[in-house]
């Protein structure tokens, strides 16, 4: 029973005549540049976002005086605006989405 003579083809192939495609030099063509362009646009923009990563995450003049609130018990927050301000995030969401 003969299941596949494809065998002695792929060995054909492989010891078949070998034929190399020589190419000839001609003359050397002059080297192009490439040439890149930055736009006054992209400038402005590189150096905000060099502006943007100096300026601190945290503004600590605005956090420690209510840090050393809340470390000392002293810090009071109405639960009308705390209900109010997640009321109103909530509603913002649901506006973008």
């Amino acid at each position: 029973m003969k299941v596949w003579d494809g065998i002695p083809k792929v060995g054909a192939i492989y010891d078949g005549p070998k034929s190399v495609n020589k190419t000839e030099k001609t003359d050397t063509v002059a080297s192009k540049r490439d040439v890149v362009s930055i736009s006054s646009q992209a400038k402005d923009i590189q150096t905000a976002m060099k502006a943007l990563k100096d300026i601190p995450d945290i503004r600590k003049d605005k956090v420690e005086p209510i840090l050393k609130k809340f470390e000392t018990g002293t810090y009071k927050v109405k639960e009308e605006d705390i209900a109010d301000k997640i009321l109103k995030s909530i509603a913002e969401k649901k506006s973008i989405e």
